[in-house]
């Protein structure tokens, strides 16, 4: 039997999502409670790998088992054996055919940072401190040259091995909201599927276009050319969160 479960993490101890050889990742520590609860090696497929240091709220997951729980209740068997920094939210029965990452439509992630002369110690953890004003103005109106289909070529890291680097952008919207002392900022990116490091390139190139030292003209270039030279800085991880991925209909009804 096929089940979906949704899985909230901090990234922060993780070298990101898949199994690997000198990090503890998280798809190792369920992969590890799925052996305690069903007795045998049960591979987890999660809806797209996130980074070494990347949040979630809303990753969507999908094992095979043999096991006599309700489905509704093994979100529950999980969470009594996980750690305290990966829940899982939900399970339930999955659909025949269900696959997490290929069935999976949109994916949203969303990039929050910090405007405040000072850092802020209890915001460090899942956002990024920047010092310098910017112009939100600025980062609100640029958000629209994203979106639509475009090869991301200079916005993933080089050497990357995808078979095209070209993706489709639904929206990329700005939010801000001020605290006493300064501005809470995210940038949320909704799409088809992603690039390694597109969404936090992306972001730093927004930044960087709000800060004065990206034009218009060079976030053109790096979309219609793909351009590195014209690309912003690749923001730190802590601030990345996958927020939901969107399969068409409703996983756990």
């Amino acid at each position: 039997m096929r089940y979906v479960i949704k899985v909230c993490y901090d990234g922060t101890s993780y070298g990101g999502w898949q199994i690997q050889k000198n990090s503890i990742t998280v798809q190792q520590r369920l992969e590890e409670v799925c052996l305690e609860i069903f007795g045998k090696k049960t591979s987890v497929t999660a809806s797209g790998r996130t980074d070494s240091g990347v949040h979630a709220a809303g990753q969507v997951c999908h094992f095979d088992a043999q096991t006599t729980i309700p489905a509704d209740k093994i979100a529950a068997v999980f969470n009594a054996k996980l750690p305290e920094d990966i829940s899982v939210l939900k399970s339930a029965y999955a659909r025949e055919g269900f696959d997490a990452n290929r069935c999976a439509k949109k994916k949203t992630y969303a990039y929050n940072f910090y405007l405040s002369p000072c850092r802020n110690p209890l915001k460090d953890r899942y956002a990024v401190w920047i010092k310098n004003p910017l112009d939100i103005a600025k980062l609100k109106d640029i958000s629209g040259v994203f979106v639509g289909e475009h090869d991301f070529k200079a916005y993933c890291k080089s050497g990357s091995q995808v078979k095209t680097t070209v993706r489709k952008l639904y929206s990329v919207a700005v939010t801000d909201k001020a605290f006493d002392g300064g501005t809470d900022i995210t940038i949320r990116v909704c799409g088809a599927g992603f690039l390694y490091n597109m969404v936090r390139t992306i972001a730093g190139t927004m930044i960087n276009y709000a800060e004065g030292s990206l034009s218009l003209e060079d976030i053109r270039r790096s979309l219609e050319k793909g351009d590195r030279e014209s690309v912003g800085r690749t923001m730190p991880p802590q601030g990345l969160v996958l927020e939901s991925v969107d399969y068409g209909y409703e996983l756990f009804s």
